[in-house]
C-alpha cells in the first residue's frame, strides 16, 4: 500500500524562520505607528536643533560638539526603551502577546525580534541626526568601531529595560513610567546638561546610568577622539546583560 504524503508538512518552522518573520512584523508595526515616529524622530531632532543653536544652557566647547553625541544617545533611549516599552505594554493589554504565546514563538525569540526591529529604526534615526548635525557644523572624530560598539551596547541595555518594564507592569503604568523615565534621563543623564553641573554625590550616582555612560563614551570618541573609559564600557555591559537576562525570565505574555 502506498504511503500517503502531505504537503506542506505540518510542524513548526525553524527558529531562524520564526525570528525573521517576527522581526519583519515588528519593524512594520514600528514604521506604521505615527506616535512612535514622533517620539523617535521628531523629538530628538528638535532637541538637537534647540540646544545646538540656542544658548539655553552653558556648554563646554562648541555647542554642536557636545549636543550631537548626547542626542544620538537620546535617540536610542526614545526608540529602544520608551517607544518599545509602551508599544509592548499595550500589546500585552490587547492580548496580542497572549496569541503569540500560543504559537511556537519563544519568549527569547520575541525579545530578540523586537530588538532587531529597533536596531533597524535606529539606523534611520542616526543617519537623519548625523545629517542634521553636519548641517549645523558638526565634525566628529574618533574610531567608528568604538561608536558602533557603544550604540549596540546602549541599544541592548535600553531594549532590555523597556521589555522588562512592559513585561511586568500594566499598560497604563508602563505608559506613565516610560515617559517619566525618558524625561528624567533627558534631564539627568548628561544628554544636554553636563554631569559636572550637578553636585559631587549626585554626579557620581548619575554616572552609573546607562544613558550617562553612553553619552560620555560617545563624546570621548566623537568630540575628543580618545578611547572610551573602562567605566563606560562596564556600566553599559552590566545594564545590557542584567536587563536582558531579567526581562527574558520575567516577561509575561498576558
Amino acid at each position: 500500500m502506498t504511503a500517503l504524503t502531505f504537503t506542506p508538512a505540518p510542524g513548526a518552522s525553524s527558529t531562524m524562520q520564526r525570528l525573521t518573520a517576527q522581526t519583519r512584523m515588528e519593524l512594520t508595526l514600528l514604521i506604521r505607528n505615527g506616535e512612535q515616529l514622533l517620539l523617535t524622530i521628531v523629538i530628538p531632532t528638535i532637541v538637537l536643533l534647540l540646544f545646538a543653536t540656542a544658548p539655553v544652557i552653558d556648554l563646554p566647547g562648541r555647542r554642536i560638539d557636545f549636543v550631537a553625541p548626547g542626542v544620538l544617545g537620546l535617540a536610542l533611549l526614545s526608540t529602544a526603551f520608551t517607544g518599545q516599552a509602551i508599544a509592548t505594554g499595550f500589546e500585552r493589554r490587547y492580548a496580542v502577546l497572549r496569541r503569540l504565546g500560543a504559537t511556537p514563538l519563544s519568549r527569547s525569540t520575541l525579545l530578540i525580534a523586537k530588538t532587531l526591529a529597533v536596531l533597524a529604526v535606529e539606523a534611520l534615526q542616526i543617519a537623519l541626526l548625523i545629517a542634521v548635525a553636519y548641517a549645523l557644523g558638526w565634525h566628529p572624530h574618533g574610531d567608528p568601531a568604538a561608536v558602533i560598539a557603544l550604540l549596540a551596547l546602549g541599544t541592548a541595555a535600553f531594549s532590555g529595560l523597556g521589555l522588562l518594564m512592559a513585561g511586568t507592569l500594566r499598560a497604563e503604568a508602563t505608559l506613565a513610567a516610560a515617559n517619566l523615565v525618558f524625561l528624567l534621563l533627558l534631564a539627568l543623564g548628561g544628554v544636554v546638561v553636563p554631569l559636572h553641573d550637578f553636585g559631587s554625590p549626585l554626579r557620581d550616582v548619575l554616572s552609573w546610568l546607562p544613558i550617562s555612560a553612553l553619552t560620555d563614551g560617545l563624546r570621548h570618541v566623537l568630540r575628543n577622539a580618545t578611547s572610551v573609559p573602562l567605566h563606560d564600557w562596564v556600566t553599559l555591559a552590566a545594564w545590557a546583560v542584567g536587563s536582558i537576562t531579567v526581562a527574558a525570565r520575567t516577561f509575561r505574555w498576558d
